[in-house]
């Protein structure tokens, strides 16, 4: 069983410092600031800098020199931010609200990063609890974990990097793939072209091709966590789930309230459609693909937002949606496109349950690798 170390006792935690912005000596020179925002469980390298600033702000301000090879933890942050993680590619300097992390020499860094990506959680749990959560330099010092021997922090760390690399690449992919569909997109929906020939679009409203509903509230309180059919309203995603529905599958649905007012979705199993959501119902099938009509208003997905009124509680008129204009081609030209692009689509949906398959099997390497429940063998041990 290996022992329990502090944080604290195998490195040299300290903050940083922000050079005064009213001096413009201070910055737009050649050493490194990074933001606590930058610190996202990732390597930061010289390209993610879009702050430098000078000796005369490194001399004038709390700023210290943070060596390459460190590790970077955000302290504060509502969101995702604090508790977050990074390993520093380059010297550089950060502002206050990030601690440095050197560790001593005998300690393998990625290891180290490692224990402190799986403790997340625990790490933010552990924030001040007075006003905002923040962490301090003596919560990141108390900080325990494992410490096996140097060959098998190593090893720990090279065998949980293979997911790392994994996961990387995948979400890479992911990216390409989107961008490829974007493309796809614009292309498909713009170019009025099929098989190399041209079609005749058609343009008009989606009053006239389409019945524009809006749905009817359910009480909050009648909603569950699961159920048969989900409630859609003004998010962009269930707002819970009912044991009853009253808008068929195949249905595009656009919200009409809240922060989320404009956002398009395509229904495929029955559902309940809610106070603050439209519905496009009575498509004529001899003429519309829902599908299609479904990629054609996600592509001008932002023009729908655009027409949200209010300051409050915004909201889009159904007088102002039935007046968005549509164009389609032919049903046959129609059915290729939506082929193509929910080929394209599913491709990228395959990628992301595989990326969170990773993840999750990676999670549970780390609970048994990073909690000392499995030990590694390593050559210079095992010689």
């Amino acid at each position: 069983m290996s022992r329990i170390v502090r944080l604290g006792d195998i490195t040299k935690i300290y903050s940083g410092g922000t050079p005064s912005r009213s001096n413009p000596a201070y910055w737009g020179g050649d050493i490194p600031w990074v933001k606590t925002t930058q610190i996202q469980n990732c390597h930061i390298t010289e390209d993610d800098i879009d702050e430098w600033i000078t000796e005369d702000g490194l001399k004038h301000s709390s700023a210290k020199p943070v060596p390459s090879g460190s590790i970077l933890m955000a302290m504060i942050g509502q969101g995702k931010t604090r508790g977050q993680v990074a390993l520093l590619d380059i010297d550089a300097t950060t502002n206050q609200n990030a601690a440095a992390i050197v560790l001593n020499d005998g300690y393998n860094i990625n290891y180290v990063f490692q224990q402190l990506l799986f403790r997340y959680e625990h790490i933010r749990s552990i924030s001040n609890a007075s006003g905002q959560q923040n962490l301090n330099l003596d919560i990141i010092r108390s900080i325990a974990f494992p410490e096996p021997s140097l060959p098998e922090q190593k090893a720990i760390a090279d065998l949980l990097a293979t997911w790392d690399e994994a996961i990387e690449k995948t979400e890479r992919l992911i990216q390409e793939k989107e961008r490829r569909f974007k493309w796809l997109l614009s292309a498909l929906l713009s170019g009025h072209m099929r098989s190399g020939k041209m079609s005749t679009w058609t343009e008009t409203t989606l009053k006239e091709i389409c019945a524009i509903e809006k749905g009817m509230q359910k009480n909050r309180d009648s909603l569950s966590a699961n159920g048969a059919y989900p409630v859609v309203n003004g998010g962009v995603s269930p707002s819970g789930y009912t044991d009853t529905w009253n808008t068929d599958a195949n249905t595009v649905t656009i919200s009409e309230g809240g922060n989320s007012c404009g956002f398009v979705s395509f229904m495929e199993t029955p559902f309940w459609c809610g106070g603050h959501c439209y519905a496009l119902k009575n498509l004529d099938a001899k003429s519309m693909d829902p599908r299609f009509l479904f990629f054609y208003l996600k592509h001008h997905e932002k023009r729908i937002m655009r027409l949200r009124v209010g300051s409050g509680l915004p909201n889009i008129q159904r007088r102002d949606i039935e007046k968005f204009t549509v164009s389609y081609p032919p049903l046959e030209d129609q059915q290729h496109i939506t082929s193509t692009l929910s080929s394209a689509q599913q491709e990228i949906n395959l990628l992301k349950q595989l990326v969170e398959k990773y993840k999750i099997q990676k999670r549970g390497l780390m609970q048994k690798l990073l909690t000392g429940q499995w030990r590694v063998k390593c050559e210079k041990e095992v010689s």
